[in-house]
């Protein structure tokens, strides 16, 4: 290796392959903006020693509390912890889910060495109740400490960061199940054809979803992971919403055109990740990753916000275990007539994570309410978001996923106006599915005015925590990720979301109606649209057979 200080617990010819001791020896910059550069570049990626110089320095400026525990700690607590017994009879945290810690070209000494630093990181740090990402991070943190001490105090630091803006590892469920909601939603939207095919070859994709997380810490081979690591410890927790999308646009790329049926895409992408370096080198994985047009870090910390408001609604909070959170659509209460039971679920993995957890409930239809629009208002007022489904005397399907109260329209004294977010979208199931989403997402330019765009706090119970779980502030209800006030609009027909009055309904605008139905609900039209930049859902003028608007029930819930 040729560096005596980081060798201790590395299998030196395993380790001679992986990441050869080959790069440059110092560093000088200290400008932030030259570090994060360097990061990417993958500076310090072949030169262990001065990767662990960088370590050292990155992880001292990560602020912390006040009372962290360091090296000295360890050693006074690891004999009493652990004492003369064999690691391999002690059993591993339970925060950690019974998560194997990736090897990482350690040694036998550095393996056993991992499994005693999570036991005294469960001493030292009671409140972690779910972490399953830990061990990755310990094992990767040995490679460039001299001892088992220093990575316990390098690993504790990290636990302990109390920057709001900078949050590394997630420490309970409920922030593990947050990122995962988040990470499902980022993917509906910025991989929607890798989404498609997972839709299509699982029976539940929130589950595909729920495993993001492992491909990062564990999947990705050392080199790969020590890349990620690099910038994970400089820009934080969105570097790995970005890298793990890279890593779901490179496995559509390699099964896209393949005839190839799986029974399980899960352990598809999981094998896919193990063996990435088939088909992508670190350096093609970090620049797909960004190259991807995310919104901000406030617009993803928004998000994470909203999906936490709906957890703990459920009831789930720090201290739970890991448990089933998502449900899909129950095939023994579900009944349309017009799209199918795995229709449905098709339509529920393009909906917003939050809202995904609930069940359907049918709250109006035209078989049984009868085809009037004052009906659907009577039924559908006080309900957000809705679904509204239509089929028309063709035999073809289409809808959209409205995320506003339609009381709304009442706003306006009777004239036809538009509300709305950029969370609703449009789409056609048959003759061939099709989902049209707001023109923004493809091209977003967030507002910089701090006045409309909520900032980080940090404190958990600041007001702008308590005003996103206040069920009357709009961000609870509309997810202020997509809300067009955070946005810079070319022209006011991109939020031209819906509009209703007693005369009709509209969705979509500017140029055309992504869909337009009359007061009767029986004659409607549909069009390309500035909104959607749709194309015909249907035949563009077309009679209804039948139409059905569902809400979202969570029985956890109610009252």
């Amino acid at each position: 290796m040729g560096t005596r200080e980081y060798n201790r617990f590395v299998d030196p010819d395993k380790m001679e392959a992986m990441i050869p001791d080959l790069g440059p020896k110092n560093i000088i910059n200290v400008d932030f903006q030259e570090i994060k550069q360097l990061a990417r570049q993958g500076y310090w990626a072949k030169s262990h020693s001065l990767r662990g110089k960088v370590y050292q320095r990155l992880i001292e400026e990560i602020p912390c509390r006040t009372v962290t525990p360091d090296a000295s700690v360890y050693s006074d607590i690891v004999g009493k912890i652990v004492g003369k017994r064999s690691t391999a009879s002690l059993p591993l945290p339970e925060f950690v889910e019974n998560s194997l810690a990736p090897t990482y070209c350690l040694n036998p000494q550095g393996e056993e060495a991992v499994q005693k630093i999570l036991l005294c990181i469960a001493n030292q740090f009671p409140d972690i109740s779910y972490c399953p990402t830990l061990p990755a991070i310990v094992a990767l943190l040995l490679h460039y400490s001299i001892d088992e001490a220093e990575c316990f105090e390098k690993t504790c630091h990290i636990l302990a960061c109390n920057d709001p803006n900078k949050r590394f590892i997630d420490q309970s469920f409920l922030a593990f199940e947050t990122s995962c909601m988040t990470f499902g939603d980022l993917a509906t939207k910025y991989c929607q054809a890798a989404h498609r095919l997972l839709v299509e070859a699982s029976e539940d994709v929130f589950q595909v979803y729920s495993d993001w997380l492992r491909w990062l810490f564990g999947d990705l081979p050392l080199s790969y992971f020590a890349r990620v690591f690099d910038v994970f410890l400089v820009e934080g927790y969105k570097v790995l919403y970005r890298v793990a999308l890279s890593i779901l646009k490179f496995f559509y790329k390699s099964r896209v055109g393949k005839t190839t049926e799986s029974e399980n895409v899960k352990q598809d992408i999981r094998k896919f990740v193990r063996d990435i370096h088939q088909t992508v080198s670190p350096e093609k994985l970090l620049d797909k990753a960004f190259s991807i047009r995310l919104f901000s870090r406030k617009e993803i910390y928004l998000l994470q916000m909203a999906n936490e408001a709906v957890l703990k609604q459920k009831g789930i909070t720090v201290k739970h275990k890991r448990m089933f959170v998502h449900l899909a659509v129950d095939p023994g209460n579900f009944k349309s007539e017009i799209v199918t039971v795995k229709e449905m679920r098709d339509i529920w993995s393009w909906i917003p994570e939050r809202f995904a957890l609930c069940q359907p409930l049918l709250i109006f239809s035209t078989t049984q309410h009868g085809y009037s629009l004052t009906r659907l208002y009577y039924h559908c007022d006080g309900h957000e978001p809705t679904l509204l489904l239509l089929k028309t005397t063709e035999k073809e399907v289409c809808g959209a996923y409205l995320s506003t109260d339609w009381k709304d329209r009442n706003k306006f004294g009777g004239k036809l106006s538009f509300f709305g977010t950029g969370e609703c979208f449009v789409f056609r199931l048959k003759p061939r599915v099709q989902r049209y989403v707001w023109v923004v997402i493809k091209h977003p330019e967030p507002v910089k005015d701090s006045a409309t765009v909520l900032q980080p706090t940090t404190s958990g119970s600041s007001s702008q925590m308590e005003d996103l779980q206040n069920p009357d502030h709009p961000s609870s209800r509309l997810s202020p990720f997509l809300a067009a006030r955070h946005f810079h609009l070319p022209s006011k027909t991109e939020s031209m979301f819906m509009a209703g009055n007693n005369d009709c309904i509209i969705i979509g605008g500017g140029g055309g109606q992504a869909l337009y139905i009359d007061e009767d609900l029986n004659r409607g039209h549909t069009g390309h649209c500035d909104t959607f930049n749709n194309e015909p859902l249907c035949s563009e003028n077309f009679h209804i057979s039948s139409l059905e608007v569902w809400g979202f029930w969570d029985a956890d819930i109610q009252d």
